[in-house]
């Protein structure tokens, strides 16, 4: 029963330190070691880039969210890839009448990592603007983002995608939106300290001299691109300041699908730059393993726990142990059928993050294209 015990303790571990104890370390870091960034204006240009696949009736209200934007005199160009869309992307745009607006149409749908790599070469801003085409940008985002590259040592500033929340929120809304909460505090930490391993999709921006051409079936062109920019030298930081907007998934089902493709991702990334979980093959091996690989192992974690709990079950402690882990688990079913409020949503969305996590292995290992994953 000692090697027993042992696998349970390691099991108890190694999800604390995934889930508390990195956060609290780098969290302290920050506080104890914080690296200010010199804010300060400055002329960069900026070019701003989106990949769509049939987004059509979307791209009007982004454009001109994007014209309507302080500092929209800066941007240079507003470059649109549509991916083997099939609805006419490009009629959305007759009616914006600005010059610097142009649609790029791909015949073929190769995915977005594809659309980036001949997207940027022909971008001539100072800074790149990635970001999607469902979300609001906030008015003050593109100064708030571009200040921060008055710091010569800044590569890649991440926006903050923010939740806009009602009262008929789903349990499984307040779910995501608490957990998302929680990632953006670990990322605003990390920032501090050295650099967050990736950035926020919807909104981030890196400076044009920095990219790198990326793997035609990746996922996660949000991690990669930062990452490469912190092996040449320079930090990339998170910007509470820089805000998008964007309603919580309402369906569980389709945050399950959406989550899946981003953890896949992180799998994908463990087979493409094993070397980057290397201390010293990476400015930031640590935050990058303990943030974005440690997590694909949480689900093995639990299952040891609970199997050596029931193994040892005649023992008073690990009778408690198996009783609070089905309370846990007993929230989370309620959490799935909308009971429990947003302790139940917090536990059933942990619940379908470990499912997605045992998938996301099956999906990272079998090299498929995630490039073209469907869409939720």
């Amino acid at each position: 029963m000692e090697f027993i015990t042992i696998l349970f303790w390691l099991g108890v571990l190694g999800v604390a330190y995934i889930y508390a104890g990195y956060p609290l370390l780098i969290g302290m870091l920050a506080r104890l070691f914080p690296k200010p960034v010199a804010k300060e204006p400055n002329n960069l240009s900026l070019s701003i880039i989106m990949s769509v696949h049939n987004e059509a009736p979307r791209i009007k209200a982004k454009v001109l969210n994007l014209l309507a934007a302080e500092q929209a005199d800066r941007i240079r160009e507003i470059l649109i890839g549509s991916d083997g869309s099939t609805d006419r992307p490009g009629d959305s745009l007759d009616s914006t009448c600005d010059p610097r607006v142009r649609m790029v149409e791909f015949k073929e749908r190769r995915g977005k990592p594809s659309v980036l790599n001949d997207l940027i070469p022909q971008a001539s801003g100072d800074v790149l603007v990635m970001m999607d085409v469902r979300q609001r940008l906030d008015a003050e985002a593109l100064p708030a983002l571009l200040a921060n590259f008055s710091d010569p040592s800044i590569g890649v500033v991440s926006g903050e995608l923010v939740f806009d929340r009602s009262d008929e929120d789903s349990a499984a809304a307040g779910g995501i939106d608490a957990y998302w909460t929680y990632e953006k505090w670990i990322r605003d930490r990390e920032g501090r300290f050295q650099s967050v391993p990736g950035a926020t999709g919807a909104l981030y921006a890196i400076r044009q001299e920095l990219t790198r051409p990326i793997p035609a079936d990746a996922a996660l062109d949000d991690v990669i691109l930062p990452m490469q920019a912190i092996s040449q030298g320079y930090r990339c930081i998170f910007d509470p300041e820089a805000r998008i907007y964007d309603r919580p998934e309402q369906d569980p089902a389709r945050e399950a699908i959406r989550k899946r493709r981003t953890l896949a991702g992180c799998v994908q990334l463990l087979r493409f730059y094993p070397q980057w979980c290397i201390p010293g093959m990476h400015p930031i091996a640590w935050q990058f393993a303990s943030h974005k690989i440690a997590r694909l192992f949480s689900p093995a974690c639990l299952m040891l726990i609970f199997i050596t709990s029931l193994a040892n079950l005649t023992h008073p402690f690990f009778t408690l142990c198996v009783g609070l882990q089905v309370v846990c688990y007993s929230l989370a079913v309620a959490g799935s059928r909308g009971y429990g409020g947003r302790p139940g949503g917090i536990a059933y969305l942990f619940l379908e993050m470990q499912r997605s996590l045992m998938q996301a292995w099956v999906d990272g290992l079998r090299s498929r294209n995630l490039a073209l994953w469907r869409k939720a």
